[in-house]
């Protein structure tokens, strides 16, 4: 039986009409090149190396897929600044920086960490020398039990970088994922604040 022109498309005609849609799409993409999505790359059970790229200097580091930046750091690579506190990304103990982002090493996996460029609270200290903030911190008795210190001070150096002379909100907003027991949040920020007007990133 067949459809009458103002009844509609019939179902051979609708079909034809769509192969040439199909040819005529794969043609335009063999010729503008398109690259068709690579697949994630997939990773099985148990250990796996993988470089990190930490202070400058690239480290490889055998983890497993849920192993957290945190403990690649610290069981890994040696490097116990990162303090493993809550373990949950509330009290900022374990701030590094991530291309230079502030993020809590907690709640990062290591393999999310491949490419970026890390750094922890050890490379603001060097034999002798020691970073600005560093010494700003001791200056401001900014430290008191040390507990949350490297945490606050990772957090207080990407406030820096990212705003030069921080004005004392932007400080309480970059500093309020990072807590202080022993409540030095003024002496902190008292400590940011002479680091920039020095100059000190």
């Amino acid at each position: 039986m067949t459809v009458p022109p103002d009844r509609g498309v019939s179902r051979r005609s609708f079909l034809k009409g769509s192969a040439v849609v199909g040819i005529a799409t794969t043609g335009l993409d063999a010729a503008a090149g398109a690259v068709r999505p690579t697949r994630p790359a997939s990773f099985g059970p148990g250990q796996h190396e993988i470089a990190l790229l930490v202070n400058g200097s690239e480290q490889k580091v055998k983890v497993e897929t849920r192993t957290t930046l945190l403990d690649a750091l610290r069981d890994g690579l040696d490097l116990t600044g990162a303090k493993k506190i809550c373990d949950r990304g509330s009290c900022g103990g374990c701030t590094v920086l991530m291309d230079g982002v502030a993020v809590n090493a907690c709640l990062t996996l290591a393999m999310d960490a491949v490419g970026s460029k890390l750094t922890t609270v050890e490379s603001l200290t060097d034999k002798d020398a020691v970073h600005p903030l560093v010494q700003n911190f001791v200056q401001c008795d900014a430290m008191q039990c040390g507990f949350c210190t490297p945490g606050m001070v990772m957090s207080s150096l990407a406030c820096l970088q990212k705003r030069g002379k921080p004005t004392v909100e932007q400080m309480k907003h970059d500093l309020s994922g990072n807590l202080c027991r022993c409540g030095t949040y003024g002496r902190v920020m008292e400590a940011i604040e002479r680091t920039a007007q020095a100059g000190g990133k």
